[in-house]
């Protein structure tokens, strides 16, 4: 099986903070199958570290209102070619990222609330039949 991963998730320094968000859980599901890590926000043109960003009004904005839609949308693309070249199976990708949020996103209002919804990467992936699961779920 061809799995593609939120590159955060194993352990690639990718997040707007220039940390990331190992999880274990992901090399132990998927030790057999092939992994694919992408970070769309880097593929995006994004620098790591990056201001904050979240989704309003369809829009992607950073914490200091710059509109960074373009580069998320860029990303996505990018993304989504990776995982239809290498015919992916599934993916794994981080909760509540603007990019890669599975059932919710933070609500743009940078308090830390979050609203149901997804991430502009993971809206191409559904629309390309890709099935995707939040790591929250493993």
């Amino acid at each position: 099986m061809k799995v593609l991963v939120s590159a955060c998730l194993l352990g690639n320094n990718c997040k707007y903070n220039g940390k990331n968000n190992y999880n274990e859980k992901v090399f132990e599901k998927f030790k057999d199958d092939e992994i694919i890590p992408v970070c769309p926000e880097c593929l995006g043109g994004l620098p790591t570290p990056r201001i904050p960003s979240e989704i309003v009004d369809q829009k992607v904005i950073n914490k200091q209102g710059i509109d960074v839609t373009k580069e998320f949308v860029k990303g996505a693309h990018l993304a989504l070619d990776i995982a239809l070249s290498n015919k992916v199976d599934v993916a794994i990708l981080q909760s509540r990222s603007p990019s890669c949020g599975v059932k919710e996103v933070y609500d743009g209002t940078f308090s830390g609330t979050k609203k149901k919804g997804q991430g502009i990467f993971t809206q191409l992936l559904v629309e390309h039949g890709i099935k995707v699961i939040d790591v929250e779920d493993l």
